[in-house]
């Protein structure tokens, strides 16, 4: 055994142990007979299945007075084999299983289970509807109040294709009979398909399947113009008709990519379920309740259906930026259930533009439980970023007020997973430590204000292997604040503020006073963040001996709409800069070693990764790029998202079109990698996705040659069958233990 192979051997056994730290993925929390019962979804990494295996755990909650809060744990997990979504029941007393076909052909399959049995079973043929939604925007799975039906959104059937008899004559029927010997289906007219993670995927349709009987209802009064998703049931009153709320895309022209991009239109439906007796006429009729603004998403009804709020993109979709903060709001429900065409719209929190240090930044990747309401009916529980963390959220919709939930001064990142009445069930985590649920008790102040004491959970979750968590106890991390450089009189306050950096290092005595080597992280988007959160395969690469700078450059959600827009029409000049900048002041502050750096990016993470190696040729000893975006000029001609070019090039979307102009791709090929191409020399990885639509392999290739032709070293790894991504386990697991030996043999570790 060589060198390189003695590496590889020795960096997997550790890697494929933070591998296999599973996942906390959803949670409910039920009142029975005998008190509080929790039930949490989990998944983990199966590398030789390439695929995630998915469990639940369930438990029993003892909350006794003057004692901590407790969860008795069954004593192992159930496995979910083949389950594509586990949705309960309002009650807790049924579960809803789907399983989606792995083949076309076949039906998709839908399970009631009570409490010690299966009920019922049903098997819903393609020839009714395809695979239902079950992540993503599309995603809507919701039971009624008496939990006799359930509201899904599925795939609609495909139309019907033109079929040729043996001869090749066309047979006007368009049926292709399995007897007739010789014939065959021909293609038809081809369809937009939503992108990225959406191969496949044309027309999200509205669904409705009674429990008891197994029918299946196709609602109509959705024209196919319309995706559906996220589809909630409307108050249910003797007196009132029942409607589905939902969310509907216009596809237009074209359907752009909608995977990460909250810039879509789109708008909060409601239809009719069932014909009323009383007039015909308004059978089905198709409501649009937020005409008014360009963007409406995550409907929520109050828990007395007075309300509904819900969450709006309308910055993003006006302005064209792919993420950028988003703002809630509240319409008043008709008691009565008849709807009108004009719906007033309350601004509940609205998009901040320049947040005072520590004050709150605005609505970023807001997450909202199904049911995220408080025993008054009118304070609602979310998650969302805050600069640097994810945060949990406590939002009084009569007052406006809102207030941080999880602890102020805590370094970690917190995330809701359920609500026990008025108490809290969360998921907290930080770079060096692994997540652990959390038990926040409401308590009042001599005013009445609320506030929540937290506690662990007295029986973890998670049981690390010892050389996991013998590597995670001597790390350590902190936010570094890096000054901007370059700031110039006609940036707006927001974007002049520093921006932040998570450095991870060990907290074990420099020998000789040396610096680990560092690995400069990047994230995509590039309206993402990088937040103070456990992330596996970081935690392995800092566990081997590199610290990290995780960089939140200008552009990054959770630090206000100013600094966020400031990027627009400046990609790679100032998120390169910033990134530099934090690099230099790590150097500054005796944090790195300026001849051990190697930088790590994905998607426009990548783009500045090759971005920084073109325009810093002496910065970085070795780089890793994951599906990176290395021309624009050829991207947008080949990408499901083609405004993404335009918008980052030009920092407007009335620049977009479908045939780009000479001038457009000059533009496009000045803001590029491949512009500094001819100073690069760092041995560079490319780590690739083939079936990656968002930014096409050939991206990498290209970069890549040129690189190989003016004698660069580079590696690359090609991923036949994962998308944009990256992140099926083998791939997962391939691509990181490939990095740390890249790295190290640059940075002689």
């Amino acid at each position: 055994m060589d060198s390189s192979d003695e590496e590889y051997a020795t960096q997997s056994k550790l890697l494929k142990d933070f591998m296999s730290i599973p996942s906390i993925d959803k949670a409910w929390i039920f009142n029975s007979c005998s008190g509080p019962q929790a039930m949490v979804a989990m998944s983990q990494a199966n590398l030789l299945a390439n695929k995630r295996r998915k469990f639940m755990l369930s438990g029993h909650i003892s909350k006794e007075s003057n004692q901590p809060v407790n969860f008795h744990w069954a004593p192992f997990p159930t496995e979910m084999t083949g389950a594509s979504a586990f949705v309960p029941s309002p009650s807790g007393l049924k579960l809803l299983v789907i399983r989606n076909p792995p083949e076309k052909e076949s039906p998709t399959k839908f399970e009631i289970w009570s409490s010690s049995q299966l009920d019922k079973e049903f098997h819903i043929p393609q020839k009714v509807h395809g695979s239902v939604y079950v992540d993503g925007w599309f995603e809507g799975i919701s039971w009624n109040s008496d939990e006799t039906l359930v509201a899904y959104v599925a795939e609609e059937p495909s139309r019907t294709k033109p079929t040729f008899d043996h001869l090749g004559c066309y047979k006007k029927n368009n049926s292709l009979d399995r007897m007739d010997i010789g014939s065959w289906e021909g293609q038809g007219d081809w369809e937009e398909e939503w992108g990225e993670a959406y191969a496949g995927k044309k027309q999200p349709a509205l669904f409705v399947i009674n429990v008891e009987s197994g029918e299946v209802e196709h609602i109509k009064g959705v024209p196919r113009s319309i995706s559906v998703g996220q589809v909630v049931w409307s108050p249910n009153s003797k007196d009132s008709a029942q409607y589905l709320v939902f969310v509907g895309w216009l596809g237009g022209k074209r359907k752009l990519g909608i995977k990460y991009c909250s810039n879509r239109p789109c708008a909060i439906y409601a239809v009719r379920l069932k014909e009323p007796k009383d007039d015909a006429n308004e059978a089905f009729h198709l409501h649009n309740l937020t005409k008014s603004i360009s963007s409406g998403y995550s409907p929520r009804f109050s828990k007395d259906g007075k309300f509904l709020v819900f969450l709006s993109a309308k910055t993003a979709a006006d302005i064209g930026a792919h993420w950028v903060a988003e703002s809630l709001h509240k319409i008043k429900w008709p008691s009565d259930g008849k709807l009108t065409e004009s719906i007033d719209i309350v601004d509940v929190v609205q998009v901040v533009n320049c947040p005072d240090d520590g004050s709150f930044p605005g609505l970023y990747g807001t997450d909202l439980l199904s049911d995220p309401w408080l025993s008054d009916g009118h304070t609602i529980m979310l998650s969302s970023y805050w600069r640097s963390f994810r945060v949990i959220l406590n939002l009084n919709l009569l007052s406006g007020e809102l207030s941080r939930v999880s602890p102020n001064d805590s370094d970690y990142s917190w995330s809701i997973l359920a609500l026990n009445g008025d108490d809290i069930v969360a998921v907290s985590s930080s770079p060096v430590s692994v997540p652990e649920i959390k038990y926040g008790k409401k308590v009042l102040d001599p005013a009445g204000k609320p506030s929540w004491q937290w506690s662990n959970i007295q029986k973890p979750i998670f049981k690390c292997s010892d050389k996991v968590m013998l590597g995670l106890s001597s790390l350590q991390f902190k936010i570094l604040k890096v000054p901007v450089s370059n700031v110039s009189e006609c940036l707006t306050e927001g974007a002049k503020k520093p921006i932040e950096a998570i450095y991870v290092s060990s907290s074990k005595p420099k020998e000789n006073g040396k610096c680990d080597p560092l690995v400069v992280v990047i994230h995509g988007g590039p309206h993402s963040v990088a937040t103070c959160s456990f992330s596996k395969t970081l935690a392995y690469l800092s566990s081997i001996g590199y610290s990290l700078l995780n960089v939140n450059y200008r552009g990054s959600l959770g630090f206000g709409k100013e600094a966020l827009q400031s990027l627009s029409g400046n990609v790679g000049s100032q998120d390169v800069n910033d990134v530099l900048s934090a690099v230099d002041h790590a150097i500054e502050m005796g944090l790195a070693d300026p001849s051990r750096i190697t930088v790590l990016g994905g998607s426009h993470g990548g783009f500045l990764a090759t971005h920084l190696i073109g325009q810093a040729p002496d910065k970085f000893v070795a780089a890793a790029a994951r599906n990176p975006v290395c021309n624009i000029a050829s991207l947008v001609g080949i990408t499901d998202t083609p405004d993404w070019g335009f918008f980052h090039a030009y920092g407007d979307k009335k620049h977009y079109t479908e045939a780009p102009s000479p001038e457009d791709m000059s533009r496009f090929h000045q803001v590029s990698p491949v512009s500094h191409i001819s100073k690069v020399k760092t041995p560079t990885l490319f780590i690739l996705g083939a079936m990656d639509l968002r930014v096409p392999i050939s991206n990498g290739l290209q970069y890549m040659r040129a690189l190989k032709e003016k004698g660069v070293e580079v590696k690359v790894l090609v991923f036949p069958n994962d998308n944009h991504p990256l992140d099926r386990p083998q791939t997962d697991y391939e691509s990181f233990l490939n990095t740390a030996v890249w790295f190290n043999k640059y940075c002689k570790l």
